[in-house]
């Protein structure tokens, strides 16, 4: 009976009276099919799926009524008013609809006691279904979506690809951007030495004067078998001039010195109005000077610590920043002191010490070491005194590489060891008298040394100083070279700089020019009287007795130890050093980049073999007394400015003080210069027999 009643209340008709009183005989016509669904008790769940099915054949019907083909339009088959009775049984199915909603709501809400419980969501799913019924779908027109505008295939092409480009142009600023970043920090990869983390690390050591043939003399052990253990040229070749300061700075910036500005140990700038001379540190230790950056600073803006000890130029603040660690030059240092010093920088403290916020460990280290230079002029290059200094010097390298060895430092370490330029013989017998061919009185300045830079003190005096130097240039071809600065060669890179000055005299290797009173060649060679200093260097850069070395080792030199590489110029060590340490360079003259090539090893068979080179042969001296006894007078120009003095910088060692001639000082002078012959021969055979590299 209980079941029965239920039943019996599960029909609209018993639950909603009025029902049938809100349905029109219209739509009880036809809906006949729905009257007679709901005569019988149904379900919630049946009567949702009965509606669902209802719709959806109505919207297949709307849409036969409202699709179009490519060549006709169905709706056209129909009268006019079939839209009006299309939408007149879409109002009575929503105003059913309606209803069966109000009846379900009712309902629900008089049986929620118990009688019976709708599913847990039923009905939102039920309403959405219903709400996406065909009734909304009608209300679109299919004629309005025909008139929507349609973007072109290549307009769509063209933004995509102008979206791609912008976003090439973004990838591209960034990475140029990062550029340093990634220079100073991608490719830092720490290495230990079982104690302490060491950066890409390189000592960068300088053996001024150091000639490329001296490592064959069998004076250099640990320099030979660093050699066979690391990567070298036969030679490399300085920058012209072949003089200390203009090669220091080429080193550290890979620029010709017409192009950083140090081009020479002594040069005037006419814009400044003042003298650069080197052995003046309150005036050469001046930023004004230096215009380029070099290594140590480059490595400092890229956030590396530097040491610096001694190096040319390190003391002028330039860019107003100095290393980090800094010492001062002192000629008469110790040569073991310098090994104390470098090794004390690596001992700092460095990556694997936490407490430090930057670490004290130098990753860039160079190294001045004058000794070779200093007796190289004062002795000659083929002195007994000056294979003494090499053999120390070569001492002194050995003892570096055993406190790195002993710090287990060897393969982690990057050393290079550099010389700035070589070495030529002097002889009495190969000097010019400069002041015998050329007035003097015209000149206002005379720049650089053993090269003579003429700077006229009217402009209207440069011709007359052509002319004259083009008779000496003339008269002394086997030993001089005249250029203005026009006609410079373009191997010598020197002419882009008004600090060059606008005539020069060069003397071929192994000869000097010299003024009065500074020095009287006529008298010296007629007393006997030796020229100093006795070795000299400056001339051209290509000539082998101006050869200098480049040796290197280390992580950043992956090659076969003994490996052999093509000679190059001084200009690629920047570089070099900058890709051992992985810092970005600055734009240079350089080309050179690591890894360097090599052409072989210094062993192979088929290696070329350099002979040692040997000095200018000495002259006549007969023919040099001639030629002093019977001097070219200089022109004589009253217009020059009466009591006008010509500047001559003193950038060499001093000579000795003048003798007067004597027979005994001319046999004696004989004697010497014999002597000196014959020991240069000794020398040579010597080399012969011992060299080996």
């Amino acid at each position: 009976m209980s079941s029965r009643r239920d039943t019996a209340l599960l029909s609209p008709g018993n639950y909603d009276d009025d029902a049938e009183s809100l349905r029109s005989p219209s739509e009880q016509d036809s809906d006949s099919e729905d009257d007679e669904f709901l005569r019988n008790s149904r379900t919630t769940l049946e009567l949702a799926e009965h509606d669902r099915s209802v719709l959806e054949q109505e919207d297949e019907m709307e849409k036969l009524l409202t699709r179009r083909g490519p060549t006709h339009d169905i709706r056209r088959l129909f009268s006019p008013n079939r839209s009006a009775v299309k939408i007149g049984k879409r109002e009575r199915r929503r105003r059913r609809q309606k209803e069966k909603d109000a009846r379900r709501g009712r309902r629900e809400k008089r049986y929620q006691d118990g009688v019976f419980e709708m599913e847990e969501g039923h009905r939102d799913d039920e309403s959405s279904l219903l709400s996406s019924s065909s009734s909304d779908l009608d209300q679109i027109v299919p004629e309005e979506s025909n008139n929507v505008p349609r973007v072109s295939r290549l307009k769509l092409a063209l933004i995509f690809v102008s979206i791609f480009v912008l976003f090439l142009i973004c990838l591209l600023g960034a990475y140029k951007a990062s550029s340093h970043y990634r220079a100073s920090h991608t490719t830092v990869h720490p290495l230990s030495n079982g104690t302490a983390l060491f950066a890409p690390t390189t000592i960068l050591i300088s053996l001024d004067g150091f000639r490329a043939d001296f490592l064959d003399r069998g004076l250099t052990p640990t320099l030979n078998k660093f050699i066979a253990s690391g990567i070298s040229p036969q030679y490399m070749l300085p920058s012209f001039p072949s003089v200390t300061f203009p090669n220091h700075f080429t080193l550290v910036t890979g620029l010709y010195p017409e192009s950083h500005g140090v081009v020479g140990n002594t040069f005037w700038d006419p814009g400044l109005g003042e003298e650069f001379f080197y052995t003046h540190p309150t005036v050469s230790m001046q930023p004004k000077w230096w215009n380029a950056e070099p290594l140590w600073m480059t490595a400092e803006n890229q956030g590396m610590v530097t040491a610096i000890h001694m190096w040319p130029g390190s003391e002028a603040h330039i860019g107003d920043m100095d290393p980090t660690h800094l010492d001062k030059y002192n000629g008469s240092e110790a040569l073991p002191r310098k090994v104390t010093r470098i090794l004390e920088f690596l001992d700092m403290g460095g990556l694997e010490d936490e407490s430090l916020v930057v670490p004290d460990r130098p990753q860039f280290i160079a190294a001045y070491v004058p000794n070779v230079d200093a007796d190289g002029h004062k002795y000659g290059p083929n002195s007994t005194e000056i294979r003494s200094t090499i053999s120390d010097v070569d001492t002194m390298l050995g003892d570096l590489f055993a406190g790195l060895e002993e710090r287990n430092l060897t393969d982690i370490v990057n050393i290079v060891v550099v010389s700035d330029h070589g070495m030529a013989t002097t002889s009495t017998d190969r000097l010019i008298q400069l002041d015998d061919t050329v007035d003097l009185n015209l000149v206002d300045r005379i720049d650089g040394w053993p090269l003579r830079g003429l700077r006229p003190k009217r402009p209207e005096d440069l011709e007359v100083l052509k002319s004259q130097v083009e008779v000496l240039g003339e008269k002394f071809s086997h030993a001089v070279e005249v250029y203005t600065r026009e006609t410079m060669p373009e191997r010598y890179h020197f002419s882009k700089n008004d600090r060059i000055a606008p005539l020069w005299v060069i003397p071929k290797t192994g000869w000097a020019i010299v003024e009065r009173p500074e020095f009287d060649a006529q008298a010296a060679l007629q007393g006997g009287e030796t020229y100093h200093p006795r070795g000299v260097h400056g001339y051209d850069h290509e000539h082998p007795l101006m050869r200098a070395v480049f040796v290197a080792r280390g992580p950043a030199f992956p090659h076969k130890p003994n490996s052999r590489v093509e000679a190059f110029q001084n200009i690629n060590v920047y570089n070099i050093v900058c890709d051992s340490l992985g810092i970005a360079p600055l734009p240079n003259n350089g080309t050179l980049r690591l890894p360097l090539t090599p052409v072989g090893l210094h062993s192979d068979e088929d290696a070329p073999h350099l002979d040692p080179p040997s000095d200018p042969p000495v002259s006549s001296v007969s023919t040099s007394l001639a030629s002093a006894q019977t001097p070219t007078a200089a022109p004589s120009h009253p217009t020059s400015p009466a009591g006008g003095s010509t500047t001559q910088p003193q950038d060499k060692p001093n000579s000795e003080d003048e003798q007067g001639p004597t027979w005994w000082g001319t046999l004696w002078g004989k004697v010497e210069g014999l002597k000196d012959w014959a020991g240069g021969i000794i020398e040579g055979v010597k080399d012969a027999f011992t060299s080996s590299r």
